[in-house]
């Protein structure tokens, strides 16, 4: 390493952000040298993998490879390469590791090249030795607490001829105010919180996440105040449980009362939020959703199973009739409100009986779109090592009878908005017919309607002509 490089290093402020500003501006200069070397300008792709709140993750991501110098791509014959990663199910794991192989064919070929992973999946040690061991070619290994420090770990990466792994067991810092480089001019991402308290028992979530950490409240609506500045119009509240949002603060605040505030920001049209979860939501939630048109007439609210035994086993902490006694009360409050909701098949122990107990909520609740999936075994959690394992096949047919079932109901449910004239907020144009503009309801059901690029982040009346099960074919008004 140069003295004079190292002697910069040496004198970074010790202050968030402002230390990673000034990673950044090195950084920059460690790839204007690389750059001149390969008679180009460098490239980065930042591949995502899981939720909204990697998804958001990824556009600081890109931010702060924007902000080294790197020119963004979207593909894999890149430069800098960055995985971040899942690991809710581990068919995501091993996604990781195919794709892993095919990017080692490409740096072969590439001596600019440089490989990260970070994410959920960085958080288990198993995984960690089992990168160093068999992929051996990856410069850059971080996890989920410290993406902030990106910018610091990048540098180090640049500078050393050897694999960087920087990954926290847990934290309880909040660092914020770093480079963003959104998806969407036009709507945004915003984290309220990190982590999660409940220890499913299915879920690897609360091992990769940490434990709760809510933002200030202030910040939430500076942030949001600045983007609706920006041009954003729709917001989405991200937290692994938003419900129990500002239990941690020195003065704690709720969901709801979070809510009433941004409802009140000017310029923003629209809220939503995930993840919702039942056994946290309120009273003051469904009041504040039910006063507020801003806040979008949606309600994930996952379900997991219709067995109390299960939801028991799950450590989900409400009943079956307890969740269906709170769907009354939502709908009662907000009678056209979209109901969405996961769905797990084949828990260890789930006999015939629990499955039915599903299907019987299903039936009742009458949700406009379900996710459904297969229980993945997750290493590390309790129901990984339980002895009562559903047979492969006994679940493939639950799981196929399930979703016959809500596939017949959610198309009932979307086609009551048949020949009604709706608001729709155009998103794109549409992939497979460049004539048509796609957009999204307040209810987020889709929409293909006539149109072009210059109708993308603006609301239109479009009366819904033609429902084609999940989503609507129609014509501006």
């Amino acid at each position: 390493m140069k003295e004079n490089l190292l002697e910069k290093i040496n004198q970074a402020p010790e202050g968030e952000p402002a230390r990673q500003y000034y990673f950044m501006k090195l950084a920059k200069e460690l790839v204007e040298e690389r750059s001149k070397e390969a008679g180009r300008p460098l490239t980065f792709d930042v591949v995502t993998f899981g939720c909204q709140m990697n998804a958001r993750d990824s556009e600081k991501l890109e931010g702060i490879l924007e902000g080294a110098g790197y020119v963004k791509s979207e593909d894999e014959d890149s430069d800098f390469v960055i995985y971040n990663t899942c690991t809710v199910r581990e068919n995501a794991n091993l996604k990781v590791y195919g794709r892993l192989g095919n990017l080692n064919r490409i740096k072969r070929r590439n001596p600019h090249m440089m490989i990260g992973l970070c994410g959920c999946m960085m958080q288990e040690p198993q995984v960690v030795e089992k990168i160093k061991k068999s992929y051996s070619f990856v410069d850059l290994i971080f996890g989920t607490h410290n993406i902030y420090k990106f910018a610091e770990l990048l540098v180090q990466a640049l500078v050393h001829h050897s694999m960087v792994i920087d990954v926290w067991k847990d934290t309880d810092r909040i660092v914020e105010n770093l480079p963003v480089d959104r998806k969407y001019s036009f709507k945004s991402g915003v984290n309220i919180m990190f982590g999660c308290n409940n220890f499913c028992s299915y879920c690897i979530v609360p091992y990769v996440r940490g434990r709760e950490r809510s933002r200030n409240p202030k910040d939430i609506i500076d942030e949001i105040s600045h983007l609706v500045s920006d041009g954003v119009k729709e917001v989405m509240l991200l937290g692994q449980n938003v419900n129990s949002y500002g239990k941690n603060l020195e003065h704690p605040v709720t969901f709801g009362q979070l809510l009433e505030e941004i409802s009140g920001i000017p310029g923003l049209e629209r809220i939503r939020f995930m993840t919702s979860h039942p056994k946290d939501l309120s009273d003051e939630l469904i009041d504040v959703m039910s006063r507020h048109p801003k806040i979008c007439n949606h309600l994930h609210l996952p379900l997991q199973s219709g067995s109390t035994k299960i939801l028991k086993d799950m450590n989900r902490h409400y009943t079956k009739d307890e969740y269906l006694l709170l769907v009354d009360k939502i709908r009662k409050s907000m009678p056209d409100i979209s109901l969405t909701t996961d769905i797990i098949v084949g828990y260890p122990g789930e006999t015939e009986e629990d499955f039915e107990e599903t299907m019987d909520v299903v039936r009742k609740v009458r949700y406009d779109s379900v996710f459904t999936f297969i229980y993945s075994k997750r290493t590390g959690t309790p129901a990984a090592s339980s002895a009562k394992q559903v047979p492969h096949d006994v679940v493939k047919e639950r799981f196929n009878r399930l979703l016959k079932e809500v596939q017949t109901i959610s198309a009932e449910q979307i086609s009551r908005f048949s020949g009604t004239v709706q608001e729709v907020l155009v998103e794109s144009v549409n992939e497979q017919d460049p004539s048509l503009v796609t957009g999204r309801m307040s209810n987020n059901v889709l929409v293909h309607f006539p149109g072009d690029a210059s109708m993308i982040g603006t609301f239109r009346q479009v009366y819904l002509d033609t429902c084609r099960g999940f989503y609507y074919m129609g014509k501006e008004r």
